[in-house]
């Protein structure tokens, strides 16, 4: 695959690099401590050096119950909740470098409805008209139906919210609040056709949580997570182009459109899959994307691969504190990441140099 830029100059480089690397290592150690953390909590407690010693093969000391516990609950959970995490913090930051806006997020523009409503469309459906194809597909049914409800709810926003090569935050905000209500509607409808067991997937799904975690799962999302992270060197400095505006970029050597429909897709991926696997989880494609800017510069090249380990990071950390913070009972992690991300996104909103307030009219 050829990259989807040319080089060009940036004033300040060498300061932007060293500072990028050094956010990149710290995200690593953030990332492995939030593995341990994650493998750590729970009703049974394995302790960090017991870990340790599993991880390396020496002096293993685990009972036979913690073994079982921790290769089949949590080792699944854990690299559920990093897959997701990450899928959703890159999402978020390609989908606001596509639009050019910091309030760009798969949950917040209803690209997360879309997906839902695929997704619900799939576990109602999909043992009535739907059943050949989901026989056909298998465990990837439910990704993919998600995957095309997000990449068509995608379109639809971009085609709608851009006109001559801007992106209006109004029109991006009320077309996703329009998209949200819509598709509420249709998974009301879906609902009301659903069978006990039904119900309680849609539940599950609604909530956000990734309880129901096996390997089975982190395979269905696994093909989808890998292909928008094999992704990240060929966009990057192309998204970082595109801020200049499509003008700009195509002069600066940018195939435009391509980079347009390859982040679509991404994002569509990233999104769909998630939503496939661990429910609706909101803010973790605006918050973290953010802070890292805030962090490290706007460069792409090194904010989508720390949105991912950030990303990963932060919902894990959110899994340890819903599993703990009312046990022996699991709040659902949606619960936690939004009353961590909706004060930060109406700071962004209302603050002093509130980011989302300038475009409005």
């Amino acid at each position: 695959m050829k990259a989807l830029a040319m080089p060009f100059r940036r004033t300040g480089e060498g300061d932007r690099t060293s500072r990028g690397v050094l956010v990149l290592f710290l995200l690593v150690i953030l990332l492995v401590l939030a593995c341990l953390i994650s493998l750590h909590v729970g009703p049974t407690g394995v302790g960090i050096g017991d870990l340790w010693a599993y991880a390396t093969g020496k002096g293993d000391s685990l009972t036979t119950q913690e073994r079982v516990i921790l290769e089949a609950v949590r080792l699944p959970r854990t690299a559920l909740g990093l897959l997701v995490g990450a899928g959703l913090a890159v999402s978020g930051a390609m989908m606001q470098g596509l639009f050019r806006n910091p309030l760009a997020d798969p949950g917040i523009v209803g690209v997360t409805s879309g997906a839902g409503l695929a997704a619900v469309s799939a576990i109602v459906l999909g043992g009535g008209v739907l059943a050949p194809v989901a026989l056909a597909l298998g465990n990837q049914f439910l990704p993919l139906m998600a995957f095309f409800g997000g990449l068509l709810v995608t379109w639809v926003l971009y085609a709608i919210a851009t006109r001559d090569g801007r992106t209006s935050t109004t029109a991006l905000i009320l077309c996703g609040i329009a998209i949200g209500a819509l598709a509420g509607a249709f998974m009301g409808l879906l609902i009301v056709m659903a069978d006990d067991r039904q119900l309680r997937d849609i539940t599950f799904w609604s909530l956000g949580s990734l309880g129901g975690a096996t390997y089975g799962r982190v395979l269905s999302v696994l093909p989808f997570i890998a292909f928008v992270m094999a992704i990240i060197p060929f966009v990057a400095k192309g998204l970082d182009a595109l801020i200049l505006g499509d003008a700009a970029a195509f002069h600066m050597g940018i195939p435009v459109q391509r980079l347009k429909r390859i982040v679509i897709v991404a994002v569509a991926a990233a999104c769909g899959s998630t939503v496939a696997v661990a429910g609706a989880i909101g803010f973790v494609g605006i918050v973290v994307p953010h802070l890292l800017r805030l962090a490290m510069g706007p460069s792409h090249r090194f904010l989508l691969p720390g949105s991912a380990l950030g990303g990963g990071a932060l919902l894990l950390i959110a899994d340890s504190v819903a599993r703990t913070v009312a046990a022996p009972a699991e709040l659902p992690i949606g619960v936690i990441t939004a009353l961590f991300g909706a004060p930060v996104f109406l700071f962004l909103l209302i603050g002093k140099n509130g980011i989302g307030m300038r475009d409005l009219p």
